[in-house]
């Protein structure tokens, strides 16, 4: 059962926080919604990055305004389990609290608690269903840096639940970069063949595809771009190799933080729109 926490009034609609207790984790989760007042067409779900909570996006991305025009809701999950004590869980921020990374782990431990793929793909699925009335068919995924790794992989993986994907400065092949390699270690063991079934780009290479194309937005003067972290490079030109529909936007002299995702939030808020309006 979900427990609303508190409610704000926020333009032609409600800014939400809500928590239940999850099945798949075994802890208390939060999760925050944006629901218009007028009759909903559907509903996007926003993952989050490393180190962010449930409320990043809902109190920075400015996306209330445009969600209410456009009578979408939005639900934000938190980024893993909290109020746990695992092996080297709060030792770093890119890592275990806050960076799950979207992945059902299967290490000891994490195992019992960070089955986050889960989460989402069936319970908070079912909850928008169940509690919000939200059609199956009208849910989409979007998401930033970590968050934007996990909408591919939803999207891609699950794309009969999914009918449009996004992402801002996805962390697009996790298996060749240092964040990636760090938590899949972390969280899967030491198999890297493994490790492809939760990166983007390995999905593409070995056929998975989605029926729409995939739009991402990045930031030309994104430090994590500069670092090597990213790889929408690599992404990119999968998808031109396999013939998956995908739209990439370099936009020159953004950043990756939330000041970018405000600035360009209005047209992935359409993107999904026109998809999720339509019968």
């Amino acid at each position: 059962m979900i427990q609303l926490r508190k409610r704000h009034k926020t333009f032609a609609g409600y800014t939400e926080f809500w928590e239940h207790d999850s099945k798949f984790t075994k802890t208390k989760m939060k999760f925050s919604t944006f629901r218009p007042e007028a009759e909903i067409k559907g509903c996007l779900i926003w993952l989050s990055g490393l180190t962010c909570t449930d409320e990043n996006f809902i109190t920075k991305a400015g996306a209330q305004k445009i969600l209410a025009r456009e009578n979408l809701m939005v639900i934000c999950p938190d980024t893993s389990p909290r109020g746990l004590s695992l092996p080297n869980e709060h030792d770093s921020w890119d890592f275990g609290s806050g960076a799950s990374f979207y992945v059902d782990a299967t290490t000891p431990g994490y195992a019992d608690h960070y089955q986050m793929f889960s989460y989402i793909a069936d319970e908070i699925f079912e909850i928008l269903s169940t509690d919000f009335q939200i059609a199956k068919h009208k849910i989409s995924i979007s998401g930033h840096s970590m968050g934007g790794h996990g909408a591919l992989i939803f999207g891609l993986r699950h794309p009969e639940r999914f009918q449009a994907v996004s992402a801002f400065s996805p962390i697009a092949n996790p298996i060749s970069c240092p964040w990636g390699q760090k938590a899949l270690a972390g969280y899967l063991g030491d198999e890297v063949a493994e490790w492809t079934r939760w990166d983007a780009t390995e999905l593409l290479r070995s056929g998975h595809r989605h029926p729409r194309p995939l739009l991402i937005d990045q930031g030309g003067d994104d430090e994590f771009l500069k670092g090597l972290q990213l790889l929408p490079e690599n992404l990119v030109a999968t998808a031109r190799a396999c013939q998956q529909p995908l739209n990439f936007n370099l936009r020159e002299g953004f950043d990756h933080s939330y000041y970018f995702i405000a600035s360009f939030i209005e047209g992935q808020i359409l993107f999904h729109s026109e998809v999720l309006g339509k019968d």
